[in-house]
């Protein structure tokens, strides 16, 4: 659907088109023009850290002190400076999903920021339908997210795919056995991966640490 969006903007039509390009326009003047708007909520996905995180941050202040901000992003995006910002009205999580830098806000305007083969172009979105769906893409993403303060405080080692699959193949039932084939690795190796993943997650038990892996937003419910 977000790719759909993108793509709009590349169409040339006669009549006005509900998806406008950014063009030579900076994206921090894009933003600063949307957040400018707001009067209820901001919505904010971030991939990377870089140009345009750093004018999301930036075009933050512009927002009015009753509007409520969320920002979701990636592990590659998630900075300590991001966790200054997060107070009464602001709100951030990070979440494993696939995302596409967006912002939306209010659930009537959304910014899209393209790919490589846009050269990192923005489209402006005002199309009730398309920001609705961008809007819940972004709510189902944020659902299953864990908080950012959360993120920082884990262990970088149980950020891993690895730690990943190991906590997956716990929370299956699978044997030591079973679990250590199917990720390549030797029954000790694979044992020793759980018992530090135990630890770092102060659990007694493996179930306690689906238990706690799940609270940590390392699983899904």
């Amino acid at each position: 659907m977000i790719d759909s969006t993108v793509l709009l903007h590349r169409q040339r039509l006669v009549l006005p088109t509900p998806v406008a390009r950014t063009g030579g326009v900076p994206i921090g003047d894009a933003l600063e023009s949307l957040i400018g708007r707001t009067r209820h909520t901001v919505c904010v996905a971030l991939t990377e850290t870089g140009e345009f995180a750093d004018a999301v941050v930036r075009s933050l202040a512009a927002i009015p002190e009753r509007a409520a901000v969320r920002i979701l992003c990636t592990p590659d995006a998630t900075d300590s400076s991001l966790s200054r910002l997060v107070d009464s009205r602001l709100e951030a999580r990070v979440s494993e999903s696939g995302l596409r830098e967006t912002l939306v806000v209010d659930g009537v305007a959304a910014l899209v920021r393209g790919g490589e083969e846009t050269g990192g172009q923005a489209a402006i979105v005002n199309d009730a339908a398309a920001v609705r769906a961008l809007e819940l893409l972004f709510a189902g993403a944020w659902s299953r997210g864990r908080k950012l303060t959360d993120h920082l405080q884990l262990s970088p080692r149980l950020r891993t795919e690895l730690a990943r699959n190991i906590l997956e193949r716990l929370r299956a039932g699978n044997t030591d056995e079973t679990a250590a084939r199917e990720l390549k690795v030797s029954l000790r190796t694979y044992r020793r991966y759980v018992a530090e993943i135990m630890r770092e997650l102060d659990a007694n038990s493996r179930f306690q640490a689906g238990v706690r892996a799940v609270e940590f937003g390392l699983l899904s419910e």
